[in-house]
């Protein structure tokens, strides 16, 4: 049997407002590494909410980017790095009992039950694990990934699907200001390649 494709996503999201009285701007935004060849190929998405939660995004941010996957009409393996809690627990923890009672919890409604529901349809068509990452402490895959998120919520804006990365340009920026000297993008990669093309299952919390 052929070896999966590989693909490492790292999300994230925002939301501007939460808690205000006034509709909440949100955005998510998706860093999108696989190989073309022997070179490590950088896309990006990003996607937009004129009235939401971070919650919610961070649901759609996961969609939109299984989703664009799944364009690709090929089963991949991927890895989704994540600092919300909520989305990388919901799928790992949550979701196995609410399907076994019937979409429902012990206490109650699944909460953007219609979004989990489109997420568990989304990861089925690939060999999914999900990873949590401590959002603004600064990895930089995060911290890109945050940006991205923040300007679509900002802005009001979303991808024409999966674009050309800017993350080269904004480490570049970033090392001239004195941050992330030390880190190569290119081994941090291939380092989290190479465990999932062994079959590796990686714990809630990897520090990938």
């Amino acid at each position: 049997m052929p070896e999966l494709p590989i693909a490492v996503v790292h999300l994230d999201e925002s939301c501007l407002g939460n808690g205000m009285d006034r509709p909440a701007l949100g955005g998510a935004g998706g860093l999108i590494e696989a190989r073309a060849g022997r070179d490590p190929v950088r896309r990006e998405v990003f996607i937009s909410s004129p009235n939401t939660t971070n919650n919610k995004m961070a649901l759609a941010g996961a969609i939109a980017v299984l989703q664009l996957l799944g364009r690709k009409q090929k089963r991949i393996r991927t890895l989704l790095i994540s600092d919300s809690e909520y989305l990388v627990r919901g799928m790992r923890e949550w979701v196995p009992g609410w399907i076994a009672r019937g979409w429902k919890r012990k206490d109650g409604a699944v909460e953007n039950l219609e979004l989990w529901q489109v997420l568990v349809a989304s990861a089925a068509e690939h060999e999914v694990q999900l990873t949590w990452v401590r959002g603004h402490r600064g990895h930089p895959k995060n911290e890109y990934a945050d940006r991205l998120a923040v300007r679509a919520a900002k802005e009001q804006i979303t991808s024409a699907g999966a674009v050309d990365s800017g993350f080269d340009s904004w480490l570049a920026a970033q090392r001239a200001a004195g941050r992330y000297l030390d880190y190569d993008p290119d081994a941090a990669f291939a380092g989290v390649e190479r465990r999932l093309a062994a079959g590796e299952r990686f714990p809630l919390d990897a520090g990938v």
